[in-house]
């Protein structure tokens, strides 16, 4: 019997898995090495509050991948059988609103809203231009902007080269300094000027101000209400799916039916080695249990990689790697990731102070230099059942660093006192109304498009002579995709093995090639 072994239970390895399964005789072996599956898309439950890792909005302009989340995760009956359609429906697209029942399996429509806090006002995001824009920021900063804006237009910075002449070839150097640069340079923890123009080219596409006004001004005479928002850009959606209790709730939905059709899932297990014919072949994996110590060896048909390429790469034994494709692999950086999650009686902040109203966004931009802080959750309007008190306020403060640098080292208590200081500095929280909290540090969860990765291309080339192995997902390939290209991706290897095809194009051209854009 033929078997994968597939290296991670994050979306994109259970997603291959998953497909092996129902479209194969091969049988999946997942290694993970977390006690959970879900990779940054699990959930965190501490004291019977969930947390959910950067935020994960089940959307996607693929209405095959709409069509398998919800396999697995039927939608609330509560929703009205006109948010069921996709635009553009696929033949085998046809959802029946009465086979979708209440219960705890079950997906959530929810509203979409972002806003940048910025001088202690909100402004949408993406930034809209009407009058309360204009009121908050006031008609000389707004006039300064619109002529940046035009001179951007007339005279645009060619070659296009960095994200800094990206953003403000698109928006203006006045909106670029104000909204855009030091945001970015938090997340990602150097100059604009040194991030390459491509992470914008994959992540903003086409946005531009001339589509904000013109997606403001339809908004006003008819709503997209299509699952898929088929034409909306990404930043503009209004509303996504989002399962229940988190995004988690997904992949343990999915890991129990790919266990229930036979699949094998290693919890709490490490990749010890990788081990090759000598040639370009990899035959087997040494893997090793974290609580009992155990290893053993398990030979392999098919290699599915969703871990960071650089650590694949240092599990290689016995496959001849070029020196070039070691050192750029080894130089390949990250951005690493804390979230403070703390549990408030109320916020101090509110959208009216007349009524009293708790603000409605799903997330907020730090948009102040003097806060480390780049972004807060607001768990309660992702889904109200991942706090177990609806009467209290769970946030995530977010902080983008270096793992081992000084801020990563600093004790639990340390981190949690910096970021209440931090909030309440804002006027965002009242120290006072704190009533729990707790922090997560995750590694790896931005593979960064600096340092080496100009010279990927080395890397690709080599992994892509290795015909048995197929890296995809998010580390995998060393690329910023959001979940459903990375699932995408994790479907095409799958045709692969199934058809033979060991080139493996069709795989790094997810979320690269038109045909994948989100702006189609």
């Amino acid at each position: 019997m033929r078997k994968t072994i597939v290296i991670g239970a994050g979306p994109a390895g259970l997603t291959a898995a998953y497909e092996l399964l129902v479209r194969t005789d091969i049988i999946p072996v997942i290694i993970e090495k977390d006690n959970q599956v879900g990779g940054l898309a699990k959930t965190i439950q501490y004291k019977g509050n969930r947390l959910d890792i950067g935020g994960h909005r089940f959307f996607s302009k693929s209405a095959k991948i709409i069509e398998w989340w919800l396999k697995f995760l039927p939608m609330d009956e509560s929703v009205h059988e006109e948010h069921i359609h996709i635009a553009h429906q696929h033949k085998n697209a046809d959802f029946d609103i009465k086979k979708f029942g209440k219960g705890e399996q079950t997906m959530l429509l929810r509203p979409r809203k972002s806003r940048i806090y910025f001088e202690r006002k909100f402004f949408d995001y993406p930034l809209q231009f009407n009058m309360s824009t204009l009121r908050k920021l006031g008609f000389i900063k707004m006039t300064g902007i619109g002529f940046s804006y035009i001179r951007a237009k007339l005279f645009p910075e060619k070659p296009e080269e960095n994200l800094a002449q990206f953003f403000r070839n698109r928006f203006g150097k006045k909106l670029y300094e104000t909204f855009f640069k030091d945001y970015t340079e938090k997340v990602w923890g150097i100059s604009c000027e040194q991030i390459p123009s491509s992470w914008g080219i994959q992540r903003v596409k086409d946005l531009n101000i001339s589509r904000l006004i013109r997606h403001a001004f339809l908004s006003i005479f008819r709503a997209n209400r299509s699952i898929s928002q088929q034409g909306t850009s990404t930043s503009l959606i209004e509303q996504f799916l989002y399962p229940k209790y988190g995004p988690g709730q997904m992949w343990e939905t999915v890991a129990a039916e790919v266990i229930r059709l036979g699949g094998e899932l290693h919890l709490n297990t490490t990749l010890e080695s990788l081990t090759g014919d000598g040639d370009q072949t990899l035959i087997s994996a040494e893997i090793k249990n974290r609580i009992t110590l155990q290893t053993k060896t398990i030979t392999g048909d098919y290699f599915i990689s969703t871990m960071p390429v650089k650590e694949l790469l240092n599990k290689m034994v016995n496959i001849s790697i070029p020196s070039d494709a070691k050192l750029i692999s080894d130089q390949l950086e990250y951005r690493d990731f804390i979230i403070v999650g703390i549990l408030l009686s109320e916020l101090a902040v509110r959208d009216d102070k007349k009524t009293g109203e708790n603000i409605k966004d799903n997330w907020i931009y730090i948009q102040d230099k003097s806060v480390k802080a780049g972004r807060i959750q607001i768990f309660n309007n992702w889904s109200p059942y991942m706090v177990s008190d609806g009467n209290k306020i769970w946030l995530g403060v977010e902080y983008f660093c270096n793992e081992g640098d000084v801020f990563w080292r600093q004790t639990d208590e340390t981190l949690i006192h910096f970021a209440i200081t931090e909030m309440e500095s804002i006027g965002m929280i009242r120290a006072t109304d704190v009533e729990d909290s707790m922090v997560l540090k995750v590694e790896k969860a931005y593979p960064s498009y600096y340092g080496s990765y100009s010279c990927f291309e080395t890397v690709k080339q080599f992994l892509n002579r290795i015909g048995n192995l197929y890296p995809v997902g998010r580390n995998g390939m060393h690329r910023y995709n959001n979940s459903d290209h990375s699932m995408l991706t994790a479907m095409a290897a799958v045709d692969n093995i199934i058809s033979g095809n060991q080139s493996k194009e069709n795989i790094w051209d997810i979320n690269s090639e038109e045909e994948y854009h989100e702006e189609k």
